[in-house]
């Protein structure tokens, strides 16, 4: 465990991970006003103070947050981190914990913009932290101690679950779980669409959906079976369910989905070669 009240986060960059990610420390064990945002747009950090709290610190620059926290989290677009580095390079001490939830954005990379020695990790979390149910994954930089990385784990599990991975397997982590809820989203409306096309009002399909794969889901992790073996246990021979099954398969759903993390991925692998 850790005392909240020897942590304080400074955030650059406010936008949608940024808040998901303090909305969720705020609701759970960091107070608002240990939390500090930069952004240059003031309609980003507009929303970042509604999500986390009217404590929160605010400020346009990245320079003039960097001093209010001991964990440094940038979370800023690829292609900015480079100018973003240089920016607060001289600003960061042995006392600061940086963590980068940029995708494709190396550790080695960072560590060549930083002071020698930086404390450095790297995370990549998604939007539903914002609602406790986050997955994360995290790897550490050479620098980084034992306790660096205990204090980032305790926090990313309070807005959800987290890996400990090595850093060649982050794009991975990128294409399935980072990206993985815009896919989720995509397959609910569907679901959703389909109870409208047979009759259902919109909004009982879509909650019908969302409940379906939210308890899904739940299954998964709490029975720890094989998804295989538990939609086995919904299919009846010759049954609604084994129709459906075999129009999802006719639509090619699982080589659609598995070729949408593998593109996913490769993108996070560009990013770091080309931003």
């Amino acid at each position: 465990m850790f005392d909240p009240e020897q942590v304080r986060i400074a955030f650059i960059g406010t936008g949608q991970m940024a808040t998901a990610l303090a909305a969720g420390f705020s609701r759970t064990q960091i107070s608002a006003d240990r939390i500090s945002g930069s952004d240059p747009s003031a309609d980003a950090r507009k929303r970042f103070a509604e999500s986390v709290g009217e404590e929160v610190h605010l400020a346009s620059s990245p320079a003039s947050v960097v001093h209010s926290g001991n964990i440094i989290v940038l979370a800023v677009k690829p292609q900015v981190m480079d100018s973003v580095l240089k920016e607060i390079s001289p600003l960061i001490t042995p006392g600061h914990l940086v963590v980068s939830v940029a995708a494709g954005i190396t550790l080695e990379r960072m560590a060549s913009a930083l002071p020698s020695g930086a404390r450095l990790i790297r995370v990549m979390p998604n939007t539903p932290c914002l609602t406790g149910s986050g997955a994360c994954a995290l790897s550490r930089g050479i620098h980084a101690t034992d306790a660096d990385v205990a204090l980032i784990a305790a926090l990313l599990t309070s807005v959800g679950c987290v890996e400990i991975v090595s850093e060649g397997l982050l794009d991975a982590v990128t294409g399935l779980s980072g990206s993985g809820p815009a896919y989720v989203f995509q397959f609910i409306e569907a679901l959703s669409d389909g109870g409208v096309r047979m009759g259902l009002p919109r909004a009982t399909a879509t909650r019908l959906a969302a409940q379906t794969v939210l308890g899904a889901a739940e299954m998964v992790l709490q029975s720890q079976q094989h998804p295989a073996a538990l939609k086995d246990g919904v299919t009846s021979p010759g049954g609604t369910t084994i129709a459906g099954l075999h129009e999802l398969e006719r639509g090619g759903l699982r080589a659609a989905v598995m070729n949408a993390v593998q593109a996913a991925t490769l993108r996070s692998q560009e990013l770091g070669r080309t931003s």
